[in-house]
């Protein structure tokens, strides 16, 4: 099978004829490691040698283009006490609704397209990555976040739907320029901690479900698996995850609660794809390539087959040996 057709079957639910493998997207404080490793000036040259199945080439980076220069997330402003998050004293929908809130019209996706075009046959997430979670944590500041979601409901709404209707949109007019060039629409939003949910799941339910089904929905509509990214110790929310449509989760944080492999397995194997699961936080960092081998063998074992094995953090550091990274790769692709 190609890469391709590979991720497509295991996300599918359907027979592959191996796990997959994801090297995920390393540090730019890591890539140096790898090009000297592999006697290379060329990512992609790194990718091909460790049997790397998925590219990932976001469309929101670099897409938008203010013909002001202007970003496309200002989450800050010069308020009573100074500068902080635009809405960390509102109060009243109505300065929501006045605020200056980006255009998709300044949207430019030609370079992202000739990118998916150019990835050869690999399995290919793209999208913007719709993080409307952090982006409000930005604009309200995370603490005031939390709170205005009982103090100040109307508000927390206001700011979301517009974050959200924006992305909507702008993932909207990325699909058409795309259309069959991408296998999935990856996005995400990290909600848990290493030992619990950041809110409750009824504040989840209210303020952020709602909008994850309507992304995951879209995805779909456009004949795209969906995939998302939420790290920490989110087992709680799975569940909704299935609900919503979601396809593959991602990172499966390992050490934290409730996501270990065994966990997961027990729980939601063949309910949802897994794409992660090996520990970045102490087995990739202090562990032999011996051990890394046999960490991936218990994973597969137990996650498989509906999994692309990666790192459960995908910016890999550079304190990760290249071994260990090589020793992943290798018994990922192990039948």
């Amino acid at each position: 099978m190609t890469s391709r057709e590979r991720v497509n079957a295991i996300l599918a639910g359907e027979k592959a004829d191996r796990c997959g493998f994801w090297l995920g997207m390393p540090h730019p404080d890591t890539w140096p490691i790898y090009l000297k490793h592999y006697n290379t000036t060329d990512e992609e040259v790194v990718r091909q040698a460790l049997g790397d199945d998925i590219r990932w080439i976001c469309a929101e980076w670099q897409s938008y283009k203010h013909p002001e220069g202007k970003l496309l997330w200002n989450t800050t402003r010069v308020g009573i006490t100074g500068v902080g998050p635009v809405f960390a004293e509102c109060e009243d929908v109505n300065e929501v609704e006045d605020w200056d809130w980006p255009n998709p019209d300044y949207l430019d996706f030609t370079a992202i397209v000739e990118r998916l075009r150019s990835a050869g046959d690999v399995y290919r997430a793209s999208g913007m990555w719709t993080c409307f979670f952090h982006i409000a944590c930005d604009m309200f500041g995370m603490e005031n976040y939390f709170i205005k979601m009982h103090t100040d409901p109307d508000v927390v709404h206001a700011v979301t739907r517009h974050i959200c209707e924006f992305y909507l949109e702008a993932n909207e007019r990325c699909f058409e320029a795309a259309g069959k060039e991408i296998d999935a629409f990856f996005f995400g939003n990290d909600l848990g901690t290493q030992l619990d949910l950041l809110v409750s799941p009824p504040q989840l339910e209210e303020f952020v479900m709602p909008w994850t089904r309507r992304f995951a929905e879209q995805g779909h509509a456009h004949g795209y698996q969906v995939m998302h990214h939420c790290c920490g110790a989110i087992h709680k929310i799975i569940p909704a995850f299935i609900d919503a449509g979601i396809d593959a989760l991602h990172p499966l944080q390992a050490k934290a609660a409730n996501m270990d492999a065994e966990t997961l397995a027990r729980d939601f194997k063949g309910k949802i794809a897994f794409l992660g699961g090996i520990d970045t936080q102490d087995l990739l960092v202090h562990g032999t390539p011996g051990g890394v081998r046999a960490d991936v063998r218990r994973v597969k074992s137990l996650l498989g087959p509906s999994l692309v094995v990666s790192p459960s953090h995908e910016a890999l550091l550079p304190n990760v040996p290249i071994e260990n990274v090589i020793a992943m790769a290798e018994e990922a692709q192990r039948f």
